[in-house]
This record gives C-alpha cells, sequence and structure tokens, in this order.
C-alpha cells in the first residue's frame, strides 16, 4: 500500500513539474503522427482546465474587430453589429518539436479543446452566426479562436439631440461560470489599434459612422459568490444626419417661411385664413408621414419633437392673428374711436421700440367725404323747406 501511495505521490510531482501535458515527439513528420500523439497525450483531457494547479488561473486574452453595424433600434433600446473575436491562451507544458513533427501550428476541431465560456453581457437574443469548427494551435501550447459573431446587444441611447446623436454602446466580454480566481481576461491589442483595424475592415457605409473604440481592461463584476473578470469595450457610433435634414427640418423651415410671408397677402383680395389653414393641414399631413422616422423612448423627449410642436403652435396662433386682425379691419365701424391718450402710446413710444419711422406730416387736407354728403343733404332738405 505504501508503495502505492509512494508511486502516485511521484506521478503528481512529475505531472507538476512537466505541467498540464508534457511534452511529445512524433514518429515521423506526419500529419497522422502529430494527431496520433495529441489523441493520446491532449485530446482526452479537454474536460479539464490546462493548468497545473487548480488554484491556478487561466488567462485568456481577448481582442475584437467590428466589422459592420447592421442599424440601432431606439424602440427596443438595442445595438445590431458583426465583430470578430479573437480568444488567445496557453496550454501549461504542451510542446513539440516543429522539425521531427513536420510543422509548428495545426488546425484541431473545436471539440477536441477546453474552450472558455467567454460570453457577452449584453446579449439580447441568441447567438446566430454561423460556427467556426477549427481553432489554431502551435507547438508551444498556444492556442489561437477566432471566430465571427452577430451580436444584438442593449445600449442605452440618448436622443435627445436626434438626428445629431453620438451614441455610447458597451460590449462586456466575460467568462459566464468562471470566478476571477480561474480565469482572468487580458486586453490584446489597444483601443488605437482596435479602431484602426475595424475602420479598414467596416463593411457598412449606413446611417451610423463608428468614430472611436474605448477600453476598460479592469472592468470586474463583484457579486456575493466572487467577482468575476471582465473587459468592457465602449464603442461610440454618430448618426448620420443628412436624411433626416432633408426630409425633415428643411421642408419644415420651408412651411414655415411661408407661413410668416402670408401676411404680406392683401388681406382685401386674398382670403389669408383659409390659406394658412391650408398650410396647417399641410403640416399635419407632413408630420405624420413622417412620423416613422422619428425616434420614440419614454425617457427623454428629443428636441426635434419639441421643435415640430412650436412650429405647429406658430401656425396656429399666426391663423388667429389674422382672424383678429380680419375682424378689426372689417368691424372696425361697431367700436368707438380710440382714445387720444391710446394713440399717444402706441404711435409715439411704443412706434420707436419696434423701430416704426413717425410718420411725416402732410400739407394735404383730408376731406370725410360722408360727413360732406350728410352736410349737403341738410342744406337741401333746409333750402326746400324754406323755399316752400
Amino acid at each position: 500500500m505504501t508503495k502505492v501511495k509512494s508511486a502516485e505521490l511521484i506521478f503528481i510531482c512529475f505531472m507538476l513539474l512537466h505541467g498540464f501535458v508534457a511534452a511529445f515527439n512524433c514518429t515521423s513528420p506526419s500529419p497522422e503522427s502529430l494527431f496520433g500523439a495529441l489523441e493520446r497525450n491532449l485530446f482526452p483531457k479537454k474536460l479539464l482546465r490546462p493548468v497545473n494547479s487548480f488554484s491556478s488561473p487561466l488567462n485568456i486574452t481577448i481582442s475584437i474587430t467590428v466589422v459592420a453595424i447592421v442599424g440601432v433600434d431606439e424602440k427596443s433600446q438595442s445595438l445590431t453589429t458583426l465583430i470578430w473575436q479573437v480568444l488567445e491562451w496557453n496550454i501549461e507544458g504542451l510542446s513539440w518539436d516543429d522539425e521531427e513533427c513536420g510543422t509548428s501550428r495545426v488546425s484541431v476541431p473545436r471539440e477536441k479543446l477546453w474552450i472558455p465560456d467567454v460570453r457577452i453581457a449584453e446579449f439580447m437574443t441568441e447567438d446566430t452566426s454561423p460556427k467556426t469548427p477549427y481553432v489554431y494551435l502551435n507547438n508551444t501550447g498556444h492556442v489561437f479562436d477566432d471566430k465571427p459573431i452577430g451580436v444584438i446587444s442593449s445600449c442605452r441611447l440618448i436622443i435627445y439631440t436626434f438626428p445629431f446623436d453620438i451614441q455610447n454602446c458597451s460590449l462586456t466580454f466575460g467568462s459566464y461560470l468562471h470566478f476571477n480566481s480561474d480565469i482572468r481576461m487580458v486586453q490584446g491589442t489597444s483601443s488605437e489599434e482596435i479602431l484602426e483595424e475595424s475602420l479598414n475592415v467596416l463593411e457598412t457605409n449606413g446611417e451610423w459612422k463608428l468614430i472611436g473604440i474605448h477600453v476598460n481592461p479592469d472592468a470586474q463584476l463583484v457579486l456575493s459568490e466572487g467577482s468575476y473578470s471582465e473587459i468592457k469595450y465602449y464603442i461610440v457610433l454618430r448618426r448620420q444626419p443628412i436624411l433626416y435634414v432633408v426630409n425633415l427640418l428643411i421642408p419644415s423651415c420651408f412651411l414655415i417661411t411661408v407661413d410668416l410671408f402670408s401676411f404680406m397677402l392683401p388681406p382685401h383680395s386674398v382670403d389669408r385664413s383659409s390659406f394658412k389653414m391650408t398650410l396647417i393641414l399641410g403640416y399635419t399631413v407632413f408630420l405624420l408621414i413622417m412620423n416613422d422616422l422619428l425616434p420614440t423612448t419614454g425617457e427623454t423627449t428629443p428636441l426635434i419633437n419639441v421643435f415640430f410642436c412650436l412650429s405647429l403652435a406658430l401656425m396656429v396662433a399666426s391663423l388667429l392673428e389674422t382672424v383678429l386682425i380680419t375682424n378689426m379691419q372689417f368691424s372696425s365701424s361697431q367700436y368707438s374711436a380710440v382714445p387720444h391718450w391710446l394713440s399717444v402710446i402706441v404711435l409715439r413710444y411704443l412706434a420707436v421700440v419696434v423701430c416704426l419711422p413717425p410718420k411725416k406730416k402732410s400739407n394735404r387736407i383730408t376731406v370725410n367725404l360722408s360727413r360732406a354728403k350728410v352736410h349737403l343733404q341738410a342744406k337741401k332738405k333746409l333750402f326746400s323747406t324754406s323755399i316752400g
């Protein structure tokens, strides 16, 4: 019994000294020989984390590249992107002679190796991106895992300055199960390199433009059971506003300008109230048609919505003003004359405030024809009665 325990201790010490997997030799520089050695030494241990001890954390190096920005949905507060995710880690103790085995790198099936459970915390739907069945394995034990991921992630969108808004969405990468003591996430490439490579391979040229990528390599999720190592990428996007400027802002400004210049129409020959009501009706139909272009959210109201509401309110106020002016023009004979003091305040003082020049004095004599006609009829009547 003592001999058996001694043999077990010797085997454990041998494994600790030589790593998770010991170096192996190939019988010939051929794929059959190399895969036969991997089948004997590495593939049976795919259920184990490739470290010498349970207390040793495994460093997972991650880097991403943004390939496409599919879209941003303001209603569901989500961001749809396509990224390339690269994970790298080392299998401790694994090595072979590249000259003896014929190669320094070989692609092996993914299901033959232990793969870290790195997930994106902001995922909203199931990952439907195409699966890559192979990973690269180097003769030094270095594993290179590169795969595309279609991401529909949650993003807190701030659309107050729509359509001139800039959004900052995060993608958090980390192990779903393993704590910080088991797996540590390590930043691969810098944010400048990620942005440069992403701009070189970006395939979409739509509504959104990628303007920046920032990285927080020291992010951690702390729970009562333990802490999780995470790396958080911030993707900064800017909206291209030309579509909304051409389809929303410019037509609205044109309608407001036409409404303002409608005061220059002569009230006697043109019914200005009907013209303004037609403008209001057209502006309402315009807003109903373009309603699908406007974002909808329950948190904040975009400034462009406030602009449209104020424009409609100004049109309605302009119509009410036209009705008031028309009423004053055609019903002035029914009211008494304006008091002298009010005429002085308006024509002498308020006119200066609104930069209205004073009316020049004229030498012409104004004759009230209606009063002259009344006096003439009275004189004729008096003359006729005197003769009679």
